[in-house]
């Protein structure tokens, strides 16, 4: 399937670093050519970054004004931050506009066998295919808290799918986005990926991709455009994932925590999406799910990333190695770029949960599996929510 395509506060970074996007406005050669490009320029000469920020960054391969000029897309391999604490995302202004949102295409690879069935663990049979339906727009009132994920890579721009979920350390007030591991790190025999952003209700009013040519930012991203200043995965994931077969699936999930690229009213995402979905971590066994429905942006062929589709079903186990937790497995015919999508169960209070989110699938689609989220993502998770307790 094609789902499916440090030690410092990076919140630091985020709040005194805003980089203006290469390809946008005037180049410093004629900055002084117009009076906004000069107001722009006085603006980026009054920008202080504090030495200790500078030499942190540097300690870390990147060099401000290189990285606004381009050099993120340097993907050498000792330019690719792996490590966990290594995670750093400067905002890029206007980076993520509408034509480079509608042009990011290539999702990273999940791919897996179509039937695995064979397999030692505990699998349930390959389930029919649920055929994805639409999500009735304007997806800011029908789906809230769901949203798309973009990011590069060396392979390009890349998207996924996401989740608004809430945050115990501060209730009614969450910055914090759920969404699948490789949709942030490339795992075993990669680094983070850049420039990761969230759009939630992107394309609100699911115009065609025709129609979003026209379209304003404002329809496009109807809340705005929310960077990742930090960005928790699974060690499993990072010393283990691959892009097929599977590898790392059971761990594939992962938690953002996001700013406003603009700086916003002071509200939290929660506050501006207007709804955040409780995560349950008690791991709900297939015969307490009568029914589970997946959401997500698929991006592959038939489809084209641009609108949002779901896929309810009673859920079934999937066993990809024997030594690891088995996973959740549903049919659906969404494919690639519908990675990191929200799996919502009822919850043990009766109440729509994030119980997963979307990793593997075969190669001609039909079905979709997602990790069970236990200890190893409670503890991710936490980690975020506390780094930004109070906050």
């Amino acid at each position: 399937m094609r789902p499916i395509r440090p030690t410092m506060a990076a919140a630091s970074i985020a709040a005194v670093l805003a980089l203006a996007a290469t390809a946008c406005g005037p180049s410093e050669e004629n900055a002084g050519d117009s009076p906004s490009a000069s107001a722009a320029q006085e603006a980026k000469d009054r920008l202080t970054i504090p030495d200790e920020l500078k030499d942190r960054l540097k300690e870390h391969g990147i060099d401000v004004d290189k990285w606004r000029n381009g050099e993120w897309r340097n993907w050498d391999k000792d330019a690719w931050l792996r490590e966990a604490q290594d995670f750093v995302n400067p905002i890029i202004e206007d980076l993520w506009d509408p034509d480079r949102m509608r042009e990011a295409e290539t999702p990273p690879e999940r791919p897996v066998d179509e039937d695995i069935s064979g397999d030692d663990g505990v699998t349930d049979p390959t389930p029919a295919p649920v055929e994805a339906q639409t999500v009735r727009a304007p997806y800011r009132t029908s789906a809230p808290e769901a949203g798309k994920v973009f990011f590069d890579g060396p392979e390009g721009s890349m998207v996924c799918s996401a989740t608004v979920v809430k945050d115990p350390a501060n209730p009614g007030k969450s910055n914090l986005v759920w969404t699948a591991g490789h949709c942030v790190h490339a795992g075993k025999k990669g680094g983070w990926y850049r420039n990761i952003a969230f759009v939630p209700s992107y394309n609100d009013s699911a115009r065609s991709t025709a129609d979003l040519q026209n379209a304003p930012k404002a329809e496009v991203a109807p809340h705005g455009v929310w960077w990742g200043d930090w960005v928790k995965t699974s060690e499993q994931w990072i010393g283990e994932g691959g892009k097929t077969g599977g590898q790392g699936a059971p761990y594939d999930f992962a938690v953002i925590h996001v700013i406003p690229e603009k700086g916003g009213t002071g509200k939290s995402l929660e506050e501006t999406v207007g709804s955040a979905l409780p995560v349950e971590f008690d791991a709900p066994s297939v015969s307490e799910m009568a029914r589970v429905t997946a959401t997500g942006y698929p991006a592959a062929a038939p489809f084209d990333g641009e609108r949002m589709f779901q896929c309810p079903d009673r859920p079934g186990r999937l066993s990809v190695k024997t030594d690891e937790p088995t996973m959740y497995r549903i049919g659906c015919t969404m494919t690639g770029g519908s990675s990191g999508g929200g799996w919502v169960a009822e919850g043990r209070d009766g109440k729509p949960a994030l119980i997963s989110n979307t990793s593997i699938g075969p190669v001609s689609a039909g079905w979709l599996a997602g990790p069970r989220l236990g200890g190893e993502a409670k503890a991710v998770f936490e980690s975020v929510s506390e780094k930004y307790a109070g906050r």
